[in-house]
């Protein structure tokens, strides 16, 4: 059995030692404080099973060989007589049959009940083993807040305001030693995030290079009222004429309806496409326009018709350019799940949408870091065209910070932070930490 004793100076030492020696499946029979740091007992998952095994071979109880029944006999037996003693003959007995397999017999129920009674086993070892690792990242968190007060606090005001655990320890693991006030960790963290957070200088990329775009998005995003607004900016920059507006949305009510209003204030024409074809003659007849806003129809990511979607805008025989709606106000999983639905060949870049209505712009920010989407607008509010403007990474970095949750449930506190840094920030960390990269 191979007991491996483990000697480091800090917790978080001692577990990087035992994945390089045991794998990340050992399990941690011991933790103690020794002089100079920190001591861990633990075994290779392999010698736990091989452990368990002797066990359950010793609770299978072989069959017993068939016992030799004697013959009947009557209630009053004869009399026999007596003979002499004769010496008989030596004659060789027939040994016993035995089994032709060495290993233990077992009944029918036995191999079921003891294969159970190791999955119990095991399960409870499993259990013990992330009970332990979760009792070391405590003491981790616990050692770092001690000796690292700043990051600590650093690390509880980004999952505040909404970003996720990953970028949370990714950031507070490259603060400068020499950083030791809170509001130096504030302004660092701030320019952390907005220098890797893209976003486009001007308007002349998609304004006045013009091209053909298509607005995409879940339903309630904002698609066709952002398809308006920068419909409007192009109109006052170079006239209605060089303009011209597509919309797929023939399912919601009045979506068709929508859009044509705006074309008819602005002076612009409003075309109807249903499929591939359709799309593909309609572009070809607007050859001539500078620039085609596209206005797709709204549908849930995780719908298979946004693959079909997707795949109509690369059939129009010209190259589109797709401008995601991230909705401010959606739960960072659920921005995730709609990058990943969308994203693809031909993705510009994306609108964050509704952020007046958002609490907090973490999520959609971590979203866009994380996915390294190029933040073209910001919407922020219903007026066309006023509500739209170009992202601004600082201005953005400064609001989701801004966000105070005072007696939300969803307030880190002091006491909440161990938890989330290990029970929830692992599972997290061991799905997306490879994901975010920060320049």
């Amino acid at each position: 059995m191979n007991v491996k004793k483990i000697h480091a100076r800090t917790s978080r030492e001692a577990m990087r030692k035992l994945r390089e020696e045991l794998g990340e499946d050992a399990v941690i029979l011991a933790s103690n404080s020794v002089p100079g740091g920190v001591e861990l007992i633990a075994l290779p998952a392999e010698d736990i099973a091989a452990l368990a095994q002797p066990v359950v071979e010793a609770r299978a109880e072989p069959v017993p060989p068939p016992k030799h029944v004697p013959a009947p006999q009557s209630e009053t037996p004869a009399p026999v007589p007596k003979a002499p003693v004769v010496a008989a003959p030596v004659v060789p007995v027939q040994a016993e049959p035995q089994p032709m397999m060495s290993m233990p017999m077992f009944d029918m129920t036995t191999p079921v009940r003891d294969m159970a009674w190791m999955e119990q086993l095991m399960g409870e070892m499993r259990s013990m083993h992330e009970n332990l690792r979760t009792q070391m990242q405590e003491m981790n968190w616990s050692e770092m807040s001690r000796r690292e007060p700043v990051k600590a606090w650093l690390t509880r005001e980004l999952l505040s305001v909404g970003f996720s655990t990953s970028l949370a320890r990714n950031m507070t693991s490259r603060l400068p030693a020499e950083i030791s006030a809170k509001e130096q960790a504030t302004g660092w963290a701030k320019a952390m995030l907005a220098r890797n957070l893209h976003t486009v200088d001007n308007e002349s990329s998609l304004l006045d290079q013009g091209g053909i775009f298509a607005l995409m998005g879940p339903t309630g995003a904002g698609k066709t009222t952002t398809t308006a607004k920068l419909a409007a900016r192009f109109v006052v920059r170079h006239g209605a004429e060089k303009l011209a507006l597509l919309t797929t949305d023939g399912y919601r009510i009045g979506g068709h309806e929508q859009l044509r209003i705006y074309g008819k204030i602005l002076g612009v024409s409003v075309h109807n496409v249903r499929d591939a074809a359709d799309l593909k003659l309609a572009l070809a007849e607007l050859r001539g326009k500078q620039t085609v806003l596209i206005d797709t129809v709204g549908m849930s990511q995780r719908d298979q018709a946004v693959a079909e979607q997707i795949a109509m805008l690369n059939q129009a025989g010209k190259p589109i350019k797709r401008l995601l709606l991230l909705n401010a106000t959606s739960h960072g999983d659920t921005l995730n799940e709609v990058v990943q639905a969308y994203q693809g060949q031909g993705m510009s870049g994306c609108i964050i949408s509704k952020t007046d209505e958002a609490a907090s712009l973490g999520p959609v920010l971590d979203c866009a870091i994380r996915n390294k989407l190029l933040v073209h607008y910001v919407a922020t509010g219903q007026r066309v065209p006023e509500d739209l403007h170009l992202g601004n990474r600082q201005y953005l970095v400064h609001r989701a910070f801004k966000y105070r949750p005072g007696q939300s449930p969803y307030y880190v506190s002091d006491d909440d932070l161990p938890f989330v840094m290990t029970a929830g920030g692992s599972i997290a960390t061991q799905h997306s930490e490879s994901a975010v990269s920060l320049g």
